[in-house]
């Protein structure tokens, strides 16, 4: 079953259960690309921006009190999730996000026109374009709602995960500060450490690329609302800007305010390469994380063996009994899409021209996609990974004893060069350190233990 819906181009069949109209059909038709839909996060984004507009609207008299009483209920719906099933357009569309910012104006009007008069869709006596889209552009509320979407994903899931993992780290490596253990340096044995000051590294990674992703916070909460199509402002009524970022900050809960100069946030989007910079940042400081625990958990006979992940589920289909360490490899997958996806969004950002930037779809759906993988592998890596791991404190203390780089508390006292006959006398001959120290005569037994103190080297 079907309606006819119309638009500036004429008449088009829409299915009679969609709330949406002609221009998200036509969207439907000529942009069949992909399966990846625009994100629900910034479909929300847009509704939230409708709210603000209908009240803004509707206190300077732009709008009749019903007309914007019936959009604020039927963006509340959206934003409670009950019209999901709306928003069915791709990513890949007009670069401004026009499809998108329409689809969101034709369901709120189609839905609001229902509630008035029990009749879906159509224009009466709520427009999409003159009511919904009042004083607006999609050049200005698209990049509003990637400033949204963006801020609200960070503050809400990426920083609280990221504070998870620190924790959790944070209390391994305070459990673990006096476990002494060999350190390693370009994968070879050197000077011991404790695990817990090397699991302390990883705090302060984590530390460092949070600091980055707060600082760019501030360029966020600029918005670009009210410079319509091209930054002047036209259609807009005066003060419109900084009324609509007062109204979606209170909305939000979020510092919103309006953009200094309209013309660089519709052109450009710095303040969100800034944030994938960061969040790169983050995924850097993952991808080490994995590769690390991944190392020292390789064996179990074979390899160093010095950590103990977690046994979540059996790692071979030929081979029994197998474990692998997914989680670091799941983390350091998700770390690479990370990265990929700035390439991209840098790449969108930079080949906008003039008044407009065309490439916002590509840009917030990477964005949105690398909080979402990183706010999920922090507390996914957190519970099924740090939480559980354990040290092996024999195999440590082993592989320390074994170690030839405890030499090097020796210079101070022999010299450089004869600590380092002795460390080849001991590689050569199999020897331990210690024996390979009495063997050279250049040091006695009592003089070895005393100057040779693993703990005393932290």
């Amino acid at each position: 079953m079907t309606r006819i819906e119309t638009d500036s181009i004429g008449p088009v069949e829409v299915p009679d259960s969609a709330y949406w109209g002609a221009q998200t059909q036509r969207s439907l038709t000529y942009f069949a690309i992909g399966e990846q839909c625009m994100p629900l996060a910034l479909v929300k984004a847009l509704a939230l921006i409708k709210k603000a507009a209908a009240r803004v609207n509707g206190r300077i008299g732009e709008l009749p009190a019903d007309v914007s009483r019936l959009i604020e209920q039927a963006a509340d719906e959206v934003l409670h999730g009950q019209h999901d099933d709306q928003f069915p357009l791709r990513v890949w569309q007009t670069g401004s996000g026009t499809q998108s910012n329409m689809n969101v104006n034709e369901v709120i009007a189609g839905r609001a026109n229902e509630l008035a008069n029990g009749q879906r869709g159509g224009k009466s006596p709520v427009h999409p374009n003159d009511h919904v889209n009042r004083a607006q552009s999609s050049n200005d509320c698209f990049p509003t709602a990637m400033h949204i979407a963006a801020a609200r994903a960070v503050q809400q899931k990426l920083l609280p995960a990221i504070g998870e993992l620190q924790a959790g780290l944070a209390e391994q490596a305070m459990r673990h500060e006096h476990l002494v253990k060999t350190g390693r340096t370009h994968l070879m044995d050197a000077t011991p450490v404790t695990f817990g000051q090397e699991l302390s590294a990883f705090v302060s990674q984590l530390q460092i690329a949070e600091q980055a992703i707060r600082q760019s916070l501030p360029g966020l909460y600029q918005l670009a609302q009210g410079g319509t199509a091209v930054g002047t402002g036209l259609n807009a009524p005066p003060g419109f800007g900084p009324a609509m970022a007062a109204e979606i900050a209170a909305l939000s809960g979020l510092p919103f305010v309006s953009a200094p100069n309209k013309f660089a946030a519709l052109a450009g989007h710095e303040a969100l390469v800034v944030l994938s910079g960061a969040l790169k940042t983050l995924a850097v400081a993952l991808m080490k994380l994995a590769n690390d625990l991944r190392l020292l958990g390789s064996g179990p006979r074979a390899g160093l063996a010095e950590v103990r992940l977690p046994a979540n589920e059996p790692g071979s289909s030929i081979m029994p009994g197998k474990v692998n360490p997914t989680q670091c490899e799941a983390l350091s997958m998700l770390a690479c899409q990370v990265m990929g996806n700035d390439a991209s969004i840098g790449f969108a950002a930079s080949l906008g021209q003039l008044q407009l930037n065309v490439f916002k779809p590509v840009i917030i759906h990477n964005l949105l996609e690398s909080i979402d993988l990183l706010a999920d592998g922090c507390h996914n890596f957190n519970i099924h990974c740090i939480a559980g791991m354990q040290p092996d404190a024999e195999r440590m203390a082993a592989h320390l004893e074994q170690g030839l780089m405890l030499v090097t508390a020796l210079n101070t006292h022999i010299g450089y060069d004869k600590a380092a006959q002795i460390a080849k006398l001991a590689y050569e001959q199999g020897l331990t350190l210690r024996e390979a120290a009495l063997r050279s005569g250049h040091l006695n037994a009592q003089e070895f233990d005393d100057w040779v103190r693993p703990q005393d080297m932290l």
